[in-house]
């Protein structure tokens, strides 16, 4: 196995239409997402070059897209299509967790937060 560095974003915020319910996928609400990129960063770290490791603005970018562009019934869903998105379009990524947060699901009771955390291992 290569070496496993780490890449984390935390808690990017959008707003989108995602759940099982008619008012989820009319009304929207808000959405957090946590991906932790796991791979071999040496070359970078050599070369102090962006081209040598995962740049995590683009990294942003697709996940921005992949949440607000379409809509899901399952947050399971949402998170392995954010995990393909992103092993597609970075080679260097062995592993990638993404977790998908639902702050204030509509539950019979009270909940901060549902969460989905999706693993995607190298391929």
């Amino acid at each position: 196995m290569s070496q496993q560095d780490i890449i984390r974003i935390k808690n990017a915020s959008f707003y989108a239409y995602h759940g099982v319910a008619s008012d989820e996928q009319n009304l929207g609400g808000k959405f957090e997402v946590d991906v932790e990129i796991r791979g071999d960063f040496i070359p970078a770290t050599e070369t102090d070059n962006l081209k040598n490791t995962i740049d995590y603005e683009a990294v942003y970018t697709i996940i921005q897209k992949t949440v607000t562009q379409k809509k899901y019934y399952l947050l399971e869903t949402l998170a392995r299509t954010i995990a393909k998105e992103l092993k597609s379009k970075f080679a260097a990524i062995d592993i990638i967790t993404v977790t998908v947060r639902k702050p204030h699901p509509p539950v019979k009771g009270v909940v901060d937060f549902v969460e989905v955390e999706i693993t995607e291992p190298s391929r």
